[in-house]
């Protein structure tokens, strides 16, 4: 495989040969660019460094591992930002704005968030806001469904509506299971199992009362990612949230070597800005 090069080309053109393909890029922490056709979206993209100065000197430094793979204001042809929740490693003041310097994307966030989103820079026009159990499809013949998220519990605000979500993105005939920041609640893999998901991408950073006490919920184990795949019957696991900020990674060569001897499950360590397709990701 081909290393990425840093900056990514902007447009995000599919590889060659796999123009009809749908192709995922892993733009760190829990964002991912996804090409199908003419449509590119991204989900949770944190292409910034605001983090480092807001918590320069506090326990947790919020300082990057890698640099952004893109600048975003050079992005081009974006039609849809899906944002799973309010924190900014996944609505990121330090994007959203200049993602609209050469694009004029949609942005889908949490509903309960919607205040936040315009803060951060969505124009009301362009913001829509979901609650978990509705559905979104765009011109372009994509569909978003939300669904609940637990960071590290189900969370909702004043009018019960959900702070945090996940997304099951439908394009042509294949479901992608996004699900935010979350740890296992109970009746999500029947939840999930109904919406015939063909791989998800799931944090596989866990969770620990040191972090929690300090400000940092935190996601599922490797092995909870994997469980949560069988008893949804999903067939393929993309690993993220990890690589990022030190004090809140995982260890990819430790994370394959956990994985090893899972073989009913197809799993993948993604590279950073390193395009895959489905098919790829599935095999």
């Amino acid at each position: 495989m081909t290393p990425a090069r840093f900056p990514l080309d902007p447009t995000f053109p599919a590889p060659t040969g796999q123009e009809d393909a749908v192709v995922l890029w892993w733009l760190g922490q829990a964002g991912f660019a996804i090409r199908a056709g003419d449509e590119l979206l991204f989900i949770d993209p944190y292409l910034s460094d605001v983090l480092a100065d807001k918590y320069r000197g506090r326990i947790f430094p919020h300082s990057r591992m890698h640099p952004s793979p893109v600048n975003p204001s050079d992005v081009t042809g974006l039609s849809l930002v899906l944002c799973t929740h309010g924190h900014t490693d996944h609505m990121d003041l330090g994007s959203i704005p200049y993602l609209q310097s050469a694009s004029d994307p949609l942005f889908v966030v949490p509903r309960s968030e919607a205040v936040k989103g315009v803060a951060r820079g969505i124009p009301a026009s362009r913001l829509l806001g979901l609650d978990a159990g509705e559905t979104f499809r765009s011109r372009g013949g994509i569909s978003v469904t939300a669904v609940p998220a637990a960071h590290e519990e189900l969370t909702t605000d004043d009018h019960a509506q959900n702070l945090f979500l996940g997304y099951v993105i439908e394009v042509g005939s294949r479901r992608i299971y996004h699900s935010g920041d979350c740890a296992p609640y109970p009746g999500q893999a029947d939840l999930v199992r109904a919406l015939n998901v063909d791989i998800a991408l799931l944090p596989v950073n866990g969770r620990d009362t040191h972090r929690r006490d300090h400000g940092v919920p935190g996601n599922f184990t490797l092995e909870e990612a994997v469980a949560l795949c069988r008893d949804a019957d999903i067939p393929a696991l993309v690993c993220h949230h990890w690589g990022l900020f030190e004090f809140n990674s995982a260890d990819p060569a430790d994370l394959e070597q956990r994985l090893s001897d899972v073989d009913d499950i197809a799993w993948r360590i993604p590279e950073l800005g390193v395009p895959f397709s489905l098919t790829e990701a599935s095999a």
